[in-house]
């Protein structure tokens, strides 16, 4: 529980990073590739043999491949989807990708939940619905049309970032625990090149230049970015799915909405409230 504690926390802290340091004039990729860049950093430094780099299994490399890749497009949905259902339904569908990993978990790994758990994961839900959609809209138009085609993107959104998501637990099943900093150094390696290329992208395509103060921030992001992943990593190696998604994801949710009421005076709406007694019920019957 407490590496559980420590992840939820850690991804608070990357959210509000993110939120002191956005500027809708920059790159919106300057960040991210900051970021990234930072989180292969630390997972290098953090190798017990660095001249081994490259002495990783394949299955471990493939994973990180296919995380690193999976942690790109979770984010090019989300911005994809934020241009056309606005921020409040595309916060929502995110978060709400904790199914996926759970799904995964009970049907490849048998890990059953209880009847209370279920309940437990039924609350959570409700809680980050309640919570979001008593948010101000942050951005975005909801489009005036296309509606299977925003519903579309909405779960492809919570699909690309439930996959990402489930590449913990995966890795925690089938992959080798003694080459872990060396497969978060390949999945953000992989996430980085990812990025550098959107951010190439977007720079020919809006003429907005990758800057030196996005990339310092996204040093400041990656510190709880990597410490987020590793930390998840850990409290799935003890902890069933059915309990640690669920709590790492009302708990980060708790501790942002806390933070923003705390140091940015932002109010809380009854459905919030309502969403914060329902995170607590949600807390209670997950460790039942």
């Amino acid at each position: 529980m407490f590496f559980l504690i420590l992840a939820a926390s850690s991804s608070a802290a990357l959210t509000l990073v993110l939120k002191l340091f956005r500027d809708p004039e920059a790159n919106r990729f300057g960040i991210l590739l900051g970021n990234y860049l930072t989180c292969a950093l630390i997972a290098f430094l953090q190798m017990p043999e660095k001249s081994g780099l490259f002495a990783v299994s394949s299955s471990t490399l493939i994973m990180s491949l296919i995380g690193g890749f999976l942690f790109v497009a979770g984010l090019v949905m989300i911005q994809t989807s934020v241009g056309r259902n606005g921020a409040t339904l595309t916060a929502a569908f995110s978060k709400l990708g904790l199914i996926v990993p759970l799904l995964i978990s009970f049907l490849f790994f048998q890990e059953v939940p209880s009847l209370l758990n279920l309940a437990g994961v039924g609350l959570a839900a409700a809680a980050i619905l309640l919570i979001t959609f008593g948010a101000k809209e942050a951005g975005g138009v909801p489009a005036a049309g296309g509606e299977r085609a925003s519903l579309a993107i909405l779960l492809l959104t919570l699909l690309a970032n439930g996959c990402a998501e489930s590449m913990a637990k995966i890795f925690s099943r089938l992959g080798n625990q003694r080459e872990d900093t060396r497969y978060f150094f390949f999945l953000f390696l992989t996430a980085a090149l990812l990025t550098f290329l959107l951010a190439a992208a977007e720079k020919k395509k809006s003429g907005r230049r990758l800057r030196g103060r996005e990339l310092a921030a996204g040093i400041l992001a990656g510190i709880p970015n990597y410490f987020c992943s590793y930390f998840l990593l850990k409290a799935l190696l003890d902890l069933p799915a059915t309990l640690a998604y669920p709590a790492f994801s009302v708990g980060s949710i708790l501790l942002v909405t806390a933070a923003g009421a705390l140091f940015f005076r932002e109010k809380l709406s009854r459905r919030q409230l309502a969403g914060l007694g329902l995170i607590l019920g949600a807390l209670i019957l997950l460790n039942l």
